[in-house]
């Protein structure tokens, strides 16, 4: 650029020079070294406090009979996974069966009221989860509406709950739907409980069950208070080897992990023509530790484009037919994972069939190799 040197346009002209080049090495400083905004620092530091957690199934078990008759969660119970080192409690909730039921909403929230008091009471975080919703593509401009009432009534309720310790989990594995539409109903939550409630952290997860694919896809929302989420299964053909309620897919058992080629089981003939075909043959490359993080990673690359904190909300194995020494492994494996890529996890479940107890949840029946997986020594 030329300068010319002319009485007090001289001044004008270097002046102006000077200012475009300060604005542009400012925008390319702000480019490289993005500077996150209070509330989305508020969100990293919240989300590293909710690490090594564990989901209580209790109030999302719709198939139970009489659930709010049942204490859920006792003393014991949070004396026990505080001593295991556990420090946060995810709650799903089935408001929405609930409801169904005729069931006044003031029965349940008293149920919850215990828990947040007794994890006050013995230092626990808790996330309230919205499970069992039943949005869809066809229904949304109906449904959302439903789950907004119920979350602003939750919002009002518990408004003055520290928000460094309460967290709400604002819907559970929105299913195979429009990406783009579960994106506004989630935009459309958030915003109408942020209304009312400025500071309380959010925990959003993408379409399709919380794929971890389908949040890669994704682009943030324009909320910085937002723990973005995942739930993670893989190799799906051991975690949910057996479980009947996911179909003939899984029906293929005696699967151990890592994958060991002398004791693969033969494929399951129900399992023939479904996709878990595709995964009995491609457990060979996926069963190990490398494959986990590989696929982590895929999320872990989309949180720090958008510079957002990421949680996996759900892990484990299903334990009635993997053997213990497999799930030990496994359970090590994806907590080993996490910690390398800095992802909190919080694992599915307490004391039903994901229980990583063999029994009645005690340190008596949690297996030594499950003691090693999650790191406790017997001194906390």
């Amino acid at each position: 650029m030329q300068v010319i040197i002319q009485n007090n346009s001289v001044t004008v002209t270097a002046r102006t020079v000077f200012v475009i080049l300060l604005v542009f090495v400012q925008i390319t400083i702000a480019k490289s070294n993005p500077i996150a905004s209070p509330g989305r620092l508020l969100a990293f530091k919240r989300a590293k406090s909710l690490d090594n957690g564990v989901s209580i199934s209790w109030l999302e078990q719709t198939w139970a009979k009489d659930i709010l008759n049942d204490n859920g969660v006792a003393n014991t119970d949070l004396e026990l996974l505080r001593t295991l080192g556990f420090k946060s409690i995810r709650l799903p909730v089935a408001f929405k069966f609930f409801e169904s039921k005729n069931i006044p909403v003031t029965d349940v929230l008293a149920k919850i009221d215990k828990v947040v008091k007794q994890c006050r009471l013995y230092g626990l975080k808790l996330i309230i989860d919205y499970h069992y919703g039943e949005i869809n593509d066809n229904n949304y401009l109906t449904e959302t509406p439903v789950i907004i009432k119920t979350w602003l009534l939750l919002t009002a309720h518990y408004k003055n709950e520290s928000a460094d310790n309460l967290f709400f989990e604002l819907y559970n594995e929105p299913p195979h739907m429009n990406p783009a539409i579960w994106k506004d109903a989630a935009y459309n939550i958030a915003t109408a409980i942020r209304k009312i409630d400025k500071n309380r952290t959010f925990i959003v997860g993408a379409s399709n069950f919380n794929s971890i694919y389908e949040l890669s896809r994704t682009v943030r929302l324009a909320d910085d208070n937002i723990i973005y989420t995942i739930h993670f299964y893989e190799p799906f053909l051991f975690t949910h080897q057996g479980a009947a309620w996911v179909g003939d897919q899984v029906a293929t058992t005696g699967v151990t992990f890592p994958y060991n080629a002398e004791s693969f089981p033969t494929i399951n003939p129900k399992a023939k023509g479904t996709w878990g075909e595709t995964n009995f043959y491609q457990y060979r490359n996926d069963g190990n530790e490398q494959s986990l993080t590989d696929k982590l990673l895929i999320v872990k690359k989309w949180a720090t484009k958008y510079d957002v904190p990421l949680i996996c909300t759900e892990y484990g194995v299903y334990n009635k037919y993997a053997d213990t020494d497999s799930r030990c492994r496994y359970i090590k494996a994806i907590r080993k994972t996490l910690k390398k890529l800095d992802i909190p996890g919080i694992m599915w479940e307490y004391k039903d069939n994901f229980s990583i107890f063999n029994g009645t949840p005690s340190i008596q029946n949690l297996p030594d190799c499950m003691k090693d997986a999650i790191g406790y020594t017997g001194k906390k």
